[in-house]
């Protein structure tokens, strides 16, 4: 069995979550000033990359981030082609038994019918094809709907995978995620439109063509169950979509057969200052967390 079979059958079967450590350039200095270190702290993005990857390394080499209770990691593409303990990135977390994935996307282009599609990506056969040669087993992009908009629903899901197809055609399984604003006022009939033109694209894959869904937690609890089942899709995971730790959770162990993929909920009690046993003690409760709401 190859590695990419290894890590297929593991994350179709295995019990567990997803770690987000993806912010990219523009979500970088949030994400380091939450951890309490200010823009003031760096020069230039240089700098500011450094620290990050030393914020992520530590949580990627604690005693308690182990495939234990962790199937995957989105990587940051300078994430990826960085070390860890002297390992490159995707080797040092497959020794823990845990899974790559690559985010992709460039960001979003400007509102539009009710919805933020993608920016272009750039040769992205050429992206999949290094990532490919890195041990990295699938990627993640990320669209925003913000109303019920039915043309620019169809829009992002349409545009999601047709960047499906050129992944997979590159031999990696994409996450497909097409978040639904959490404030938005017609949630609920966003997620049915959604739901429809997902079950849609979804229909017309090979029987070879394999993706995961990253989705918003829904209005009604299940109300993706059957996306769960659709023989096309290895895994349906959840984004915490700015929720605390403990709503996320409470909502995620709501809904079968779906995992979680939290970034923010996930650090967000972490601090640089909090000694190797704080922070330590800290990451595992939200990991333990995380995970048994992902498994019940």
């Amino acid at each position: 069995m190859t590695t990419f079979d290894q890590q297929l059958k593991r994350m179709q079967q295995d019990k567990g979550f997803i770690a987000a450590l993806d912010q990219s350039g523009g979500s970088t200095p949030k994400a380091l000033l939450g951890y309490g270190i200010p823009e003031s702290a760096y020069k230039n993005e240089d700098e500011m990359y450094a620290l990050i990857h030393e914020m992520r390394s530590r949580v990627m080499t604690d005693n308690s981030f182990t495939g234990e209770k962790i199937l995957g990691v989105i990587l940051f593409e300078k994430t990826l082609n960085s070390k860890v303990e002297g390992l490159p990135t995707t080797e040092y977390l497959w020794k823990k038994n845990i899974v790559s994935f690559l985010k992709i996307d460039k960001g979003l282009e400007e509102k539009k019918d009710g919805v933020q599609v993608m920016k272009p990506i750039p040769n992205l056969a050429g992206v999949i094809q290094d990532a490919k040669s890195k041990g990295v087993f699938g990627t993640k992009m990320r669209s925003v709907i913000f109303s019920n908009n039915e043309t620019g629903i169809t829009n992002v899901v349409q545009q999601q995978f047709e960047f499906a197809r050129i992944i997979i055609a590159n031999g990696l399984v994409p996450i497909i995620e097409p978040e639904v604003d959490i404030h938005a006022a017609d949630k609920k009939e966003i997620e049915a439109t959604l739901k429809n033109k997902i079950t849609e694209q979804l229909n017309k894959l090979q029987p070879n063509e394999k993706v995961m869904l990253k989705l918003t937690l829904p209005t009604i609890d299940n109300f993706y169950l059957e996306l769960t089942q659709h023989p096309q899709v290895v895994r349906v995971v959840a984004l915490s979509g700015g929720y605390e730790l403990d709503k996320a959770s409470e909502l995620l162990s709501n809904n079968k057969n779906i995992i979680a993929s939290f970034s923010r909920a996930l650090l967000d009690d972490l601090r640089v200052t909090q000694t190797t046993v704080e922070f330590s003690g800290i990451l595992s409760k939200a990991i333990n967390e995380i995970y048994n709401a992902s498994i019940t």
